[in-house]
């Protein structure tokens, strides 16, 4: 099979999952089972990208496929734990309120998670769905997969963390507990990695004689990572953006000098020791400590964090 029918047919796998899912929770009105959807549909794409060869031999003996797929795997299964969970600590999801009784906008948010795990997918496929036979990993190939792993194992211990200190009755007001004690979202930063290292590891599963770097295709997959950097960064209501800026209100409030210590010795998003002294262009640039993500009261109703430390 081509990689483009590969492509294809994983496409059309992703979509038939989640308008299945779209029908049946417009009709039970329900928003239960849509990130457990999510999550279930990455686990799909592995399987199919993984089975949809010439032969099972050819996926059996490439050990880039098997450790491309067993790292992705291993990171959608915790997703999916962890939504799962997460859905039934909440017992609901309020983004879904005012949205779930409404056909079109109900059916937008199921199209959007298709296209993002689609897209997030798209390294996985393409080293799956290629015809080059590798029977070893390169240097490149050691380096990429072990930062996948990396990634991983950072999203995973911080997810733990958070949720245990939360269990413990939240400790302090916000979470300085393991890797959050050297990253403001740790779990975010594991995330990025791991796609941007599946981007870097699909490169030698190129098919075109030049290699990754003049294939198209290969490039398009870095879609996945920067995909995943603009969810993450840049949509309010999602990721750092939903967390920082104006939320932060709740800190400053409670803990005004205690959050803003942390925040000066605390990267945004890349763990890192001695953060205080990194200068402030490198913050904004390497560490992607954006302006947007300070808080900063509008009015005199909210009090600076200096007026509060005065008090």
């Amino acid at each position: 099979m081509s990689q483009g029918f590969v492509y294809a047919i994983s496409v059309a796998v992703t979509f038939g999952i989640q308008l299945t899912g779209f029908a049946v929770a417009y009709l039970l009105q329900t928003e239960t089972f849509y990130d457990i959807l999510g999550g279930l549909n990455y686990l799909a794409l592995a399987v199919w990208s993984a089975s949809g060869q010439k032969s099972d031999l050819q996926f059996h003996d490439d050990p880039r496929k098997i450790a491309m797929t067993a790292v992705f795997v291993c990171s959608r299964s915790w997703l999916l734990l962890f939504l799962a969970w997460r859905a039934h600590e909440r017992k609901g999801d309020s983004r879904f309120d005012e949205v779930k009784d409404k056909f079109f906008s109900f059916l937008v948010y199921w199209i959007v998670q298709g296209l993002w795990v689609m897209l997030i997918s798209m390294p996985l496929v393409f080293v799956n769905s290629s015809s080059v036979l590798k029977t070893e990993l390169s240097p490149l190939d050691f380096i990429a997969i072990i930062g996948f792993g990396l990634g991983v194992f950072t999203e995973v211990i911080s997810d733990i963390q958070k949720a245990l200190w939360v269990k413990a009755g939240r400790n302090g007001g916000f979470c300085t507990v393991g890797l959050w004690a050297f990253s403001r979202h740790p779990n975010y930063f594991g995330e990025i990695l791991q796609w941007w290292c599946a981007w870097i590891f699909a490169y030698s599963s190129s098919e075109v004689s030049g290699g990754g770097v003049v294939d198209p295709l290969w490039w398009g997959c870095i879609v996945s990572p920067l995909f995943t950097m603009h969810i993450l960064l840049n949509i309010p209501g999602t990721g750092i953006t939903h967390a920082e800026g104006k939320n932060l209100k709740r800190y400053y409030d409670k803990f005004p000098s205690e959050y803003s210590e942390y925040r000066s010795n605390t990267s945004v998003l890349i763990p890192f020791i001695g953060y205080r002294h990194v200068p402030s262009f490198l913050k904004r640039t390497i560490f992607l400590d954006f302006e947007r993500y300070e808080y900063k009261p509008r009015d005199d109703k909210t009090p600076s964090v200096d007026a509060k430390k005065a008090m």
